[in-house]
């Protein structure tokens, strides 16, 4: 094959996988040593065959999960959206890095025109945002190692000895307490705070605990809001915790990794969201709800326009960035966490062109309509119990099973369900009982999905039950 030929063969690779993703089963499972043997990764290396490469490539494809199939509501993503799949394939080719002006002129103005749309849908006059993620990650948590291997204690409690507190509730996620080890803050000083039944921050004993840590000399400089819990779904109150901030002075962070994408909605804000305005602090995926391609996401910031790089700056960086303002220009690594950044802001621009804010609301409304019609479909299957009430987006349930049993069993279930390729769904712990968690983030899901799906897990449900009857009394 020719080096011009490249792109047709890919293309026609890359066409029939999606035109076929949703059809058949979602996985053909493999145990790692199966798989390993099909895919024959010794296979030749080096000899520039693009038949082999391609080879190779078609092998991933044949076994790796489609996540665009309906089957596949494990994640709080799915499959990308067409348009954020063309940015993928144009950042990828064009490959520059999104931290200065001078090597990415166009991402860094999208960037900054899709910052400004949110700041302003969020309600952020005068705020600032930056995508995040990148390796400079690595290099924290490779230094975060390196420190807590050679004092162990800075781990529990942390650099600041105790003074600082940070507050989230119970369900919040666990990404709160590896920030609290990366900052050096220690894990003692992340206080966890009790939910109420429906898994919201209780804000009547977060009160308390910020009385009791005030009255100790310790500092609470910081309480997250969870926007839809990864788990149960529930959306913390951010008024109330408004009104604490007030007395106690703490910055307030709004986590939307799940759920903030009902800010685009004005029903579902009035729903979910009131006082987000007034926050320190927001953070949404866009990849999750929205369907953007992996990994897109905004930190919003509600302090001026200078906090992230008066926070995030240090060192010498002149070899790279130029000064703001020179020439008409200005770059975006200053003020981020990494020094290379990726051109996610392509596949978010192009996304917000073709669907347009109407657009993507109107997806997430229609997101936790079907949430609403699985609840009612679950009802219809008496072998099937939820486990939580439903605040939004999650369902949570479990099949019926004595209670000495019912986690090992749904446990089981999950895993024939995966293995089979029937059905890819997420589990957790709620109080301690193992729930099934049902999440719909594919544009492509109906009614006759969701009702396919809990057929499918009741047929596969009665069929393991039978067998640890036969195994009980055989």
């Amino acid at each position: 094959m020719e080096e011009n030929e490249v792109f047709s063969q890919l293309l026609a690779i890359i066409e029939q996988y999606y035109r076929d993703q949703r059809s058949g089963i979602f996985l053909d499972y493999h145990n790692p040593a199966e798989l390993a043997d099909l895919l024959q990764l010794d296979g030749p290396e080096g000899s520039e065959n693009w038949e082999n490469l391609f080879g190779w490539v078609e092998k991933y494809l044949r076994y790796a999960v489609k996540t665009n199939h309906p089957a596949f509501v494990n994640r709080m993503w799915s499959g990308a959206t067409l348009p954020t799949v063309i940015g993928e394939i144009v950042t990828a080719i064009s490959n520059t890095s999104a931290c200065t002006y001078e090597s990415a002129p166009v991402s860094t103005l999208f960037e900054n025109y899709m910052i400004d749309r949110l700041l302003d849908i969020v309600g952020f006059t005068g705020g600032q945002g930056q995508m995040t993620t990148g390796s400079s990650n690595a290099n924290m948590i490779a230094m975060m190692c390196a420190r807590n291997l050679y004092d162990p204690v800075i781990k529990e409690e942390g650099v600041s000895r105790g003074r600082l507190v940070a507050f989230v509730s119970a369900d919040a996620h666990y990404s709160m307490d590896r920030a609290a080890n990366i900052l050096g803050l220690g894990l003692k000083q992340l206080v966890r705070v009790p939910v109420d039944r429906r898994g919201r921050m209780d804000v009547e004993i977060l009160a308390q605990r910020l009385t009791e840590v005030q009255a100790q000399g310790q500092q609470p400089f910081f309480v997250a809001a969870t926007a839809g819990t990864t788990v149960r779904g529930a959306f913390d109150p951010i008024e109330p915790l408004l009104a604490l901030r007030s007395r106690f002075g703490f910055w307030l962070h709004v986590d939307g990794a799940w759920g903030g994408a009902t800010v685009l909605s004005e029903t579902l804000r009035r729903r979910y969201l009131q006082g987000l305005e007034k926050a320190d602090s927001f953070t949404m995926d866009f990849h999750k709800m929205l369907g953007s391609s992996l990994i897109c996401n905004i930190l919003m910031l509600n302090r001026g326009k200078n906090t992230l790089r008066a926070s995030l700056a240090a060192g010498d960086g002149s070899y790279l960035f130029r000064e703001d303002g020179e020439d008409g220009m200005f770059d975006l690594g200053p003020s981020s966490l990494q020094c290379g950044r990726r051109v996610d802001s392509l596949k978010w621009f192009l996304d917000w062109k073709f669907y347009g804010r109407a657009g993507l609301a109107a997806r997430v409304e229609r997101f936790l309509e079907l949430c609403g019609y699985a609840e009612q479909c679950l009802g219809r299957h008496p072998e099937l119990e939820q486990m939580a009430p439903r605040e939004s987006f999650n369902v949570c349930f479990r099949y019926r099973r004595p209670e000495a049993e019912a986690n090992r069993f749904n446990l089981a279930l999950r895993t024939r369900l995966y293995q089979r390729g029937i059905s890819m769904i997420g589990c957790a712990y709620v109080e301690g009982r193992l729930v099934l968690r049902l999440l719909i983030t594919n544009v492509s899901i109906d009614e006759d999905d969701i009702e396919r799906f809990f057929a499918g897990m009741v047929d596969t449900g009665r069929a393991l039950a039978t067998e640890w009857k036969a195994g009980a009394t055989g």
